[in-house]
């Protein structure tokens, strides 16, 4: 925090290992700052020397949690800090000009405001297939939020007594999904903010991207249970997967921006990629970890 007085919010970014999307996320969100906002970054335990980073960004304040997950990092950060408002931003993650004005800006009494996510590419076109999958699925926060009951905290809003009310972030499950739904069965508000903006980096190849979704498969099992009913429903959405590849198809094939050969890329991958789920899923339910 710069400046004196008790601080009105706090940026937490969690990081692990990703120095250089680190200090690209901090030399957008620095010059933002006033004194009436503190940022912490709360580390894994990351296997290299952040001293760089602190010295270079002195109104930031790095805090480390040992144990591995975002989750655990971004309670250790709201422990570290003391303000009624919390903004969550993820450290691959670059705010848009404004961006810390507007979160404070915003009214999250009683509420949890999820904000735009917008994908780039940090490679030169082609597009690869995972760069195209990126692109036109990821970070569909209105939809999150409108129909799934839940917003990416990778650009999120709140306040400390809505997540006192909800309790920490719980690591090995689908963290953002079961955090948020939690507070909105406590009572919390859940809203979109268009206008809260900020990057993310899409992934650039197949195993990045197969990376994620074996995580985020992982993490989404047992949300619904793992009685046998449940394992029985999730092997059947299993069976379904490779089948939803040819119904989401058509989103690729209409995107806007993209050339054949991007197309077939994207098209290639989205086929790939939910071929793989149904079998990661299939797994889960004959009680296989992923």
């Amino acid at each position: 925090m710069t400046g004196a007085g008790r601080p009105t919010h706090a940026v937490i970014i969690p990081h692990y290992n990703d120095v250089d999307r680190l200090v690209r996320c901090l030399a957008a969100l620095v010059p933002q700052v006033t004194g009436a906002v503190e940022v912490v970054v709360a580390d894994n335990a990351s296997p290299v020397d952040l001293g760089s980073v602190a010295a270079r960004f002195g109104a930031v304040r790095f805090v480390t949690q040992p144990a591995k997950g975002a989750g655990l990092a971004r309670n250790t950060g709201v422990a570290a800090t003391t303000a009624p408002g919390l903004i969550f931003l993820d450290a691959d993650c670059v705010p848009g000009p404004g961006w810390l004005a507007r979160a404070c800006a915003i009214d999250a009494d009683g509420a949890v405001i999820g904000g735009r996510i917008d994908v780039f590419h940090e490679t030169p076109a082609p597009r690869s297939g995972a760069e195209v999958f990126e692109q036109v699925f990821a970070f569909k926060q209105a939809d999150y939020i409108s129909h799934k009951g839940f917003s990416v905290t990778a650009n999120l809003v709140t306040t400390r007594a809505v997540y006192a009310a909800t309790g920490p972030f719980v690591t090995g499950m689908s963290e953002d999904m079961d955090w948020c739904r939690r507070a909105v069965a406590g009572g919390a508000v859940l809203r979109y903010d268009d206008a809260l903006v900020v990057g993310h980096p899409s992934r650039q190849d197949w195993a990045a991207l197969a990376k994620k979704w074996r995580r985020l498969t992982a993490e989404m099992y047992g949300l619904g249970g793992t009685s046998g009913p449940a394992r029985a429903k999730w092997a059947l959405r299993a069976l379904a997967m490779p089948l939803s590849a040819l119904v989401h198809a058509p989103r690729i094939a209409a995107f806007p921006g993209l050339s054949p050969g991007e197309r077939l890329a994207g098209i290639a991958t989205l086929l790939r990629l939910r071929t793989y789920r149904g079998f990661w899923m299939l797994a889960q339910a004959g009680g296989r970890r992923i």
